[in-house]
């Protein structure tokens, strides 16, 4: 599963029974199916050539087994929906080599037992305004030439109730780009190169580590949630609380960054969490929020001063006099400017991306010991990150 696509190989394969219209008389026979069901969304409406948000969903059903008794074997994928601005197509089927195979699926019988793939496709456009979430639902009922009951087997619904993990969602929330669909229950994981940005991604994950929820997290589990255009959130003057704001908190116009070593650049205030999630420091009525970035682990990036050309993460003390104690809910740190700017886990593009996670990787990890050398406090009471 992707943000975009979702595979259902899990329904497997499954058999219908195909009783006598007269319940007296024995069953008439049985079909086996290979089933495999398919969803996909187009988070901006040239991505599917539509003038609206669109997702399409697909099956393919194969024969493995089909009792020559029945003669011949009709299948009907039974799609619902639950949405307030949808038209649905009517379902296209085709064969395995994308011929038009006609209004429903159907195999004769095959005297040698083999059968091809019928492919079944739907599309969902979507015309509505703000978001909405929309339920899906699917069967199939399948009927025989020799006559009797029709067959049924029900494939479920877009998931639990709590998480709806298969409900795509459609909105038009971000102005200037078309309208799209996505699959919000999928969090995609943002990736710091640490190769290219060392600094960042030891500030980061140092963080990720020490942080009371562990925010940003993927060995903790602990998400981050963008700040959309769609926020509820207002500043004083009524307007929707944006990323500036919560930066302006964390990382006001009057900060400084702490002396360090030339070679190391211009620094940038950075903070942690993003600007641009909830879990940031400055995020109003979040869970880390502060009412000033002096309350947030403040740190820095330098030369270590062992002679080496060894660079640190490095404790600012200069508000907190013994550095972090690590019960902190965010982080604010002196970060070389063009690592500060370029790993960005959420930007405009990423209203569909309502969670990600940046982080070291197993590997990354390693790599930002081995860029920072080592992540200490400059004061009394050092702490390595490694």
């Amino acid at each position: 599963m992707t943000r975009t696509e979702a595979c259902l190989k899990t329904i497997g394969s499954g058999t219908l029974l195909f009783t006598d219209t007269d319940p007296e008389k024995p069953a008439l026979g049985t079909a086996t199916f290979n089933i495999e069901q398919r969803i996909k969304t187009y988070p901006k409406k040239g991505d599917s050539g539509s003038n609206f948000a669109e997702f399409d969903q697909q099956i393919m059903l194969v024969p493995t087994h089909i009792d020559p008794v029945l003669k011949g074997v009709h299948m009907k994928w039974n799609v619902g929906s639950r949405c307030k601005s949808c038209v649905t197509s009517n379902i296209g089927w085709a064969e395995d080599q994308n011929n038009p195979a006609g209004g429903d699926a159907y195999w004769p019988i095959e005297m040698d037992g083999r059968y091809g793939g019928r492919w079944g496709t739907i599309q969902t456009t979507w015309s509505g305004a703000g978001k909405e979430i929309i339920d899906l639902g699917w069967s199939v009922t399948a009927t025989v030439d020799a006559g009797g009951n029709p067959a049924t087997a029900n494939f479920g619904t877009s998931g639990d109730v709590r998480v709806r993990e298969l409900a795509p969602r459609c909105d038009d929330i971000l102005k200037g780009v078309a309208p799209g669909c996505v699959l919000p229950f999928f969090k995609p994981t943002y990736t710091v190169d640490t190769n290219l940005y060392p600094a960042a991604g030891a500030y980061y994950w140092l963080m990720q580590e020490k942080m009371p929820d562990d925010a940003g997290s993927v060995k903790w589990d602990s998400l981050l949630h963008y700040l959309g255009l769609d926020t509820t959130a207002t500043r004083p003057d009524g307007k929707p609380w944006t990323s500036d704001d919560s930066r302006g908190k964390v990382c006001p116009s009057n900060w400084t960054a702490h002396r360090a070593d030339a070679s190391v650049g211009t620094m940038d205030c950075d903070e942690y969490a993003m600007a641009s999630t909830h879990e940031s420091g400055g995020f109003p009525g979040g869970v880390n929020q502060v009412s000033s970035g002096d309350q947030c682990a403040q740190l820095f990036t330098d030369k270590l001063g062992d002679g080496s050309a060894n660079f640190g993460l490095l404790a600012d003390t200069r508000t907190a006099t013994n550095g972090p104690t690590w019960k902190e809910r965010c982080g604010r740190a002196g970060i070389e400017s063009t690592q500060d700017r370029a790993p960005a886990p959420a930007s405009a593009s990423d209203l569909t991306h309502p969670s990600s996670h940046p982080k070291c990787s197993e590997s990354g990890v390693k790599g930002c010991a081995r860029a920072m050398s080592r992540a200490t406090s400059s004061g009394s009471s050092g702490r390595r990150s490694s």
